[in-house]
């Protein structure tokens, strides 16, 4: 497995900008699939974004976050604009080997907070 930690939330406005970071550590970074999820107050945890060779987005964020890698570095960014108090969450990163289907390394979240 691969550790993760998670940094870049904040509080921001509606309309603003952040990006999310993910660290990873562990050799097989580069073959693992990585992903955004995020768990809003009441409810269950959720998909956001994930990236292996293509990235792929729940429809709420579409259009609107960008997910990217630097497996020199061993990192996953979150790229996310036009923010909505919907968005408000804590954010996780998460990692999986390409073989696997569950997503097993998971970072111990972000806040984020989108006001109105």
């Amino acid at each position: 497995q691969v550790q993760l930690v998670e940094s870049g939330g904040g509080l921001v406005q509606a309309g603003g900008s952040l990006r999310l970071s993910c660290a990873a550590s562990g050799r097989t970074f580069s073959s693992y699939v990585m992903g955004w999820f995020r768990q809003a107050p009441g409810k269950e945890r959720e998909f956001v974004s994930s990236i292996a060779g293509s990235s792929r987005y729940a429809d709420s964020v579409k259009g609107r976050f960008t997910i990217s890698r630097d497996n020199t570095k061993n990192m996953v960014y979150l790229q996310m604009t036009s923010l909505k108090p919907e968005d408000t969450a804590v954010y996780y990163c998460a990692g999986r080997p390409y073989y696997d289907s569950v997503f097993g390394s998971w970072g111990q979240g972000t806040q984020v907070t989108v006001s109105s």
